[in-house]
């Protein structure tokens, strides 16, 4: 075989390798979720302080996003308050909320990814009859829990809204399906 016959056929063999080796990280990765999408549902636990004033709100929410990067997440989040709570014979409740976020994931070994979570909320709540609505950034900490190849539960802490001494906070937990 000539020199130039042997180049080729290293060539050829290392190009099939490199795509080879290309195809099976897509598939793995269409597996993972990652460049997938994925949507969830969440109950969330939230606590409003008003001043002085704590109540305490359920919301339920869901959300639609796609993985980038093993370590980055891109998701619009929207959701509507389930539950009032009442202080001093006042009402106070969460009427709807939305927002968009980047997740930012320790992607790991393991069937549980940390995460964290920055983004914006626009939040329009009631306190007795007076109604408002603001936006404003949201943050927070969370973990992914996997279940099955495209099933996933999560637990996740949320600051929603901090201004103007009136703090949202929330502790939600849900179910996430990649796609």
């Amino acid at each position: 075989m000539t020199r130039t016959k042997s180049l080729a056929l290293a060539l050829a063999t290392v190009s099939g390798g490199l795509l080879a080796t290309g195809a099976a990280q897509a598939q793995d990765m269409y597996k993972s979720g990652v460049g997938g999408l994925y949507a969830g549902l969440n109950y969330t636990f939230m606590n409003a302080e008003l001043g002085p004033y704590d109540a305490d709100v359920g919301t339920l929410s869901g959300k639609v996003g796609v993985m980038a990067t093993p370590f980055l997440g891109i998701e619009a989040r929207a959701g509507f308050g389930v539950d009032d709570d009442t202080i001093n014979g006042v009402d106070v409740s969460v009427d709807n909320f939305y927002g968009g976020y980047a997740t930012f994931n320790l992607a790991n070994e393991s069937p549980v990814t940390p995460y964290a979570v920055l983004g914006f909320t626009r939040v329009e709540a009631e306190v007795g009859s007076v109604e408002d609505d603001d936006s404003d950034v949201s943050y927070g900490i969370g973990a992914n829990m996997e279940f099955a190849p495209n099933l996933s539960g999560n637990l996740e802490y949320m600051r929603y809204y901090d201004d103007d001494n009136v703090e949202l906070d929330g502790l939600g937990v849900g179910i996430q399906f990649n796609f």
